[in-house]
């Protein structure tokens, strides 16, 4: 190995490498040849005409009612259009936008496609035209078909929309007694900025005429503003034809629960030495702060007193105090600082910590207000706005463990996921000041889950917010077997294999992120022939939230991964104090790698790209290495780029188009190259950009699929003749 000036350099960072040059994609050749079965086209066409005269009665008594409350949002009606069984409906030819005809939401039952469509009032002569196209069998100038046989033959019906027809969550958790009180999710259409409140405040209007509890508290998107409302079925049908703005139904989520502090194992003088030998930050505005976003943080704990100051520590509701009752926070704050205490304390080394701590708390410990905390997206962005305006100037990052306890959503965005998405990218501020969150993948907590290790890794998946694209999700793996004390038990998961608390995405579709990002050190269970069980010995040392009573108690899961996560990218942002969020994220995932038990237990040996996949969607891409994030070796140099581009425009009449990509010229030292001769060179490259969120239920494979630009690279190779 080189010696320690050579092992240790800092990163290339280089400026001004790119040329943007005008980019055509390539077809993709991925449409579906599928051919629409043809149908009887007169039957059918007056099958489809009759249904459409139908609505016209529906929809002028639709209009009628929302002239008599005086309705602000536009008057129409929400129309349900269904596929012919196994076959596939091509939704989004069903909007227009021109006429204000607006897709709200797609969702997929057994073999049908059905989609929600906003018409406005006098929109339904619209497709009274397709049909009227169709059974003309309508031609161009050139004889070329215009019929709209293909939209048409795939559609079995067209009806008004019911509430059941605006459920996109899974379809058993809609109570099947229509009287049952619960809290929903109401996602509203926006209509344009300048009408976002107008389409609110007339929502809020129906659901007291349905005598339904609506929170004052909203989540913004671009295109969606996300309610909560308290109420049955029975009573939202009274209004369901004057619910031209709700875009889609679901179920508002509950929040897992947080694990307790284990056993007790260390002494006062331990941490008295620790303190002796760390070198902690002053309390100037210079270091990157951690903010944990979780149950509150008890700063008296003599090892974090010095790391956060009294301003330091908020809540999103100030009924709820800022204290840790649940001894959750604290413990993460411990990790976040000093990483797992027991090497903390076994080491005689100085110790160097250049961040500092923020909490929040964002959960209570008992008797909030039930909407309210559901209202998951909402606490959350109140939750960063506490410190950022309190302290705005600060570099920061943001990490949470608290995580919906269901695993519904499959990848699909939430409102909760969106939110983070949106926080990220900073769409508010037009993406001028993105923010880094480090999230928690989720927990399993059922001793017989850890018994079916590794099967269950496959079947327990990744919780709400996890999916956010923009985050770092992190699970867990383990470095932790000692069972010794414990003859008859034995550690269920291997030196470097996957935690058996981890959460995965093992089934989630294809068009849903790669996720966790990442997996650190969350300890392990054990097991017998009786069944399995957690041991303090497999778990890492923390903090204890009652430093009175004790001040080390014992951490594990995810939630103790991510608060290992969040300490590093602080250190990456200490370091390199200018780098954007997403380059710390890139950074933290650039120098992540799989262990060889990782390998075996998801890698055949001879892999192929799916593979590798299935071996992301558990491991992610590997246990990230402080030092490879921190330092070029003289071995292995990091190139960072930091640019920007513009990958996409709106053209008239042909929607959305590429437009630009970037060439990068790196500065290769080509002596340097040519000394190498034969010996094999590796080259990584990592991308890393954060996306506009865009959470509607309306198609995954469509324009209105959730990332918003797939950005790709590629390495031009020299010409061979």
């Amino acid at each position: 190995m080189p010696d320690q000036p050579q092992a240790k350099r800092r990163h290339f960072i280089l400026r001004d490498t790119s040329q943007s040059v005008e980019f055509k994609a390539h077809s993709a050749g991925g449409r579906s040849t599928r051919e629409v079965p043809a149908l009887p086209r007169q039957q059918h066409g007056a099958s489809l005409r009759g249904q459409i005269e139908v609505l016209k009665t529906t929809a002028a008594e639709a209009v009628r009612v929302q002239k008599e409350l005086q309705l602000e949002s536009g008057l129409g009606l929400q129309i349900q259009f269904s596929s012919q069984p196994g076959v596939a409906l091509a939704f989004e030819s069903l909007a227009n936008e021109t006429k204000k005809i607006e897709l709200l939401s797609v969702r997929h039952e057994g073999n049908q496609t059905f989609a929600n469509v906003f018409v406005p009032d006098g929109g339904l002569a619209h497709f009274e035209k397709y049909i009227t196209d169709y059974l003309e069998e309508k031609k161009d100038s050139r004889g070329q078909a215009r019929d709209h046989r293909k939209l048409l033959d795939a559609i079995a019906t067209i009806r008004a929309a019911e509430v059941r027809a605006l459920w996109t969550d899974d379809h058993q958790l809609l109570p099947a007694d229509l009287s049952t009180l619960f809290w929903w999710e109401v996602w509203l259409s926006v209509r344009g900025q300048e009408q976002r409140q107008v389409v609110v405040e007339d929502f809020k209007k129906l659901a007291r005429l349905a005598e339904c509890v609506v929170s004052d508290k909203q989540v913004n998107f671009p295109e969606r503003t996300v309610l909560l409302m308290y109420g049955s079925q029975q009573q939202l049908s009274r209004s369901v034809m004057t619910l031209n703005c709700v875009a889609e139904l679901r179920y508002a989520k509950e929040t897992a629960e947080f694990f307790d502090g284990m056993d007790v194992g260390e002494q006062r003088q331990w941490a008295d030495d620790l303190l002796r030998r760390s070198r902690l930050q002053p309390p100037d505005g210079t270091a990157p702060r951690i903010c944990l976003l979780d149950s509150g943080v008890n700063r008296a704990h003599p090892l974090l007193e010095r790391l956060m100051d009294a301003g330091d520590l908020h809540t999103v509701e100030p009924a709820w105090g800022v204290d840790d009752e649940a001894d959750h926070g604290t413990g993460l704050a411990g990790l976040a600082a000093y990483g797992d205490l027991t090497g903390a304390l076994s080491s005689a080394d100085s110790i160097s910590i250049p961040h500092r701590l923020e909490s929040v708390k964002l959960v209570p410990s008992e008797g909030a207000n039930e909407g309210d905390a559901r209202h998951h997206a909402y606490l959350f962005m109140e939750g960063v706005a506490r410190p950022e305006i309190a302290a705005p100037n600060r570099s920061r990052v943001f990490t949470s463990a608290v995580t919906a306890s269901d695993y519904r959503d499959r990848g699909r965005p939430s409102s909760w996921s969106a939110a983070v998405d949106g926080l990220a990218a900073n769409t508010d501020g037009a993406g001028e000041y993105p923010r880094l969150f480090v999230l928690s993948a989720g927990n399993t907590r059922d001793p017989n889950a850890w018994g079916g290790y590794p099967d269950s890794l496959a079947t327990n998946l990744v919780h709400d917010p996890g999916q956010a694209w923009n985050a770092i999700t992190v699970g867990a793996c383990t470095d932790k077997i000692d069972t010794d004390g414990h003859p008859s038990l034995n550690p269920i998961a291997q030196t470097g294999g996957l935690s058996p608390f981890t959460t995965t995405t093992r089934t989630w579709d294809r068009a849903w992120p790669l996720k966790p990002e990442v997996v650190l050190e969350g300890g392990n269970a054990a097991k017998d022939e009786l069944g399995a069980v957690g041991m303090a010995s497999l778990n890492l040392l923390t903090t204890h939230n009652q430093p009175l009573d004790r001040l080390f108690t014992t951490s594990n899961a995810t939630s103790a991964a991510s608060a290992l996560c969040a300490g590093m990218a602080a250190q990456i942002m200490a370091a390199y104090p200018l780098l954007r969020p997403e380059t710390v994220r890139a950074l933290l995932v650039h120098s992540a790698q799989w262990s060889e038990n990782m390998r075996g237990m998801f890698l055949p040996a001879v892999p192929n790209k799916d593979d590798y996949v299935h071996l992301i969607r558990h491991c992610g891409w590997g246990t990230p290495a402080l030092k490879r994030a921190l330092w070029s070796a003289g071995d292995s140099l990091t190139l960072l780029v930091e640019d920007q581009l513009h990958p996409y425009t709106k053209v008239q009449g042909k929607g959305i188009a590429t437009r630009d990509m970037n060439l990068h010229s790196l500065p290769w030292p080509k002596d340097e190259l040519e000394a190498l001769q034969d010996i094999p060179v590796e080259m990584r490259v990592t991308l890393s950009y954060f996306v506009e969120p865009n959470p509607s239920a309306r198609g995954v494979a469509s324009k209105y699929h959730y990332p918003s630009h797939r950005l790709r690279f590629d390495v031009q190779r020299p010409l061979v003749s």
